[in-house]
């Protein structure tokens, strides 16, 4: 009979596993491991996009230099970013989201839409010498002229371009993720130079 039980379809069966069983596969680990991101703002709202992001709890890095401005019948010092609406922040990329909510963030520099790091010590070569009050402005970007290593003192790590300006050495960094430059205050002690080659530095105005 079509009503008989053996005559009905048999019902798919259930299988209910514990989460002890269940396997996930791991993210991969270039999204679960913290690096140094560029993040690119809307001009003039770095220090706002900071002020946010440290509420967030991301780490984040702002460098910033003094720049002497005529106010009326009066002269302030102004921190100015260094990199204009570009910070920098330390996180996972499956975190980002963190970052890209934030108003005034436009995107996390990279290629092809996927965020690319930087190289850590680098990042931590500049913050070591801005606490350290090493004297640094923008530049323009720099790419051409002999590259040179700072091996101690407060630039110690930094890589860049020698030249020379006013009468003194300085160095030029560049930050070639960004496209961006910085002049820094440079001693010839600290550079390691092999005997009879001589820093040939490139001329700057």
């Amino acid at each position: 009979m079509y009503g008989s039980e053996l005559e009905r379809e048999p019902m798919a069966a259930t299988v209910l596993l514990s989460t002890d069983q269940l396997q996930l596969d791991p993210l991969p680990e270039a999204l679960v491991t913290p690096r140094w991101y560029a993040a690119y703002t809307r001009a003039r709202h770095e220090k706002r996009v900071a002020d946010q992001l440290a509420q967030r709890t991301v780490q984040t890095f702002l460098p910033l230099y003094s720049s002497m401005r005529r106010w009326k019948d009066r002269r302030i010092t102004l921190q100015l970013p260094l990199f204009p609406s570009y910070l920098f922040v330390r996180l996972a990329l499956c975190d980002r989201l963190r970052v890209l909510q934030v108003p005034g963030v436009v995107s996390l520099v990279g290629f092809n839409g996927m965020p690319a790091a930087l190289p850590p010590l680098e990042v931590e070569a500049l913050q070591k010498a801005l606490a350290q009050y090493v004297q640094a402005e923008p530049h323009p970007y720099l790419t051409a002229g002999r590259q040179v290593t700072i091996r101690s003192g407060p630039l110690q790590g930094l890589s860049g371009v020698l030249v020379r300006r006013k009468g003194a050495f300085r160095l030029v960094v560049s930050i070639h993720l960004i496209s961006r430059s910085i002049l820094v205050d440079a001693d010839l002690a600290d550079i390691e130079v092999g005997p009879g080659r001589p820093p040939q530095p490139s001329r700057s105005s």
